[in-house]
């Protein structure tokens, strides 16, 4: 069968229509795509910008009271252990109570902490002296993956298992505190600088009832 002309000139014609219907789908895209972002600039990215302003604001806000506090406790301190207990001192008085019933009392507070370099000398003193029971021992041992059965058998088999385990001795701060405090209330010969021992005051002010 033969193509006439004017079948030739309507395919033509057709493919020039579905080329102008794909541009034409294309601009639509763009002018779309365009429209979204120029409304997303309008609006929504100032909301987002706002919010995120807000935000490091309230980071900045925060910041800025948990560094009034920290210089608050640090005020607090000094006029607990060092300006009213000298006040009283000063006065021969050790504790008082105010006009509105509150009860001022000065005590002694104890405190350490062992230098990492005096911690073997110091542990050695503790177990020669039958005080080893505050050393707190924490042993542990690394294992590989898929080896949770050697893990699990780590008490007994630690050293047959070629394992060496790891030991961490340390004392509890508080532990260590009260320890201190026990020591030198008893009147027990205690090296002091080996376990960098010390000694303070703190007034303590109770509300009157």
């Amino acid at each position: 069968m033969t193509m006439s002309r004017p079948d030739r000139a309507f395919i033509h014609e057709g493919e020039n229509t579905m080329s102008d219907i794909f541009d034409m789908m294309e601009e639509d895209f763009e002018k779309n795509l365009s429209n979204s972002v120029e409304k997303l600039d309008q609006g929504d990215l100032t909301t987002v910008a706002g919010m995120a302003k807000a935000i490091r604001q309230e980071e900045e806000y925060i910041d800025s009271l948990e560094a009034d506090l920290k210089n608050a406790r640090k005020k607090l301190r000094k006029m607990t252990d060092e300006e009213l207990p000298t006040m009283l001192a000063e006065i021969g008085l050790s504790s008082m109570t105010l006009d509105d019933g509150s009860e001022v009392t000065v005590k002694q507070t104890y405190g350490a902490n062992i230098l990492v370099d005096n911690r073997p000398k110091a542990y050695e003193w503790l177990r020669e002296k039958g005080y080893d029971d505050i050393i707190k021992n924490t042993v542990t041992c690394e294992f590989g993956r898929g080896e949770d059965d050697k893990a699990s058998a780590f008490q007994d088999f630690a050293k047959k298992e070629g394992y060496e385990p790891n030991q961490k001795t340390e004392i509890h701060h508080q532990t260590l505190r009260a320890f201190v405090k026990e020591r030198v209330e008893n009147g027990d010969d205690f090296p002091m600088e080996l376990f960098g021992a010390f000694i303070g005051q703190r007034a303590i002010v109770k509300k009157g009832k």
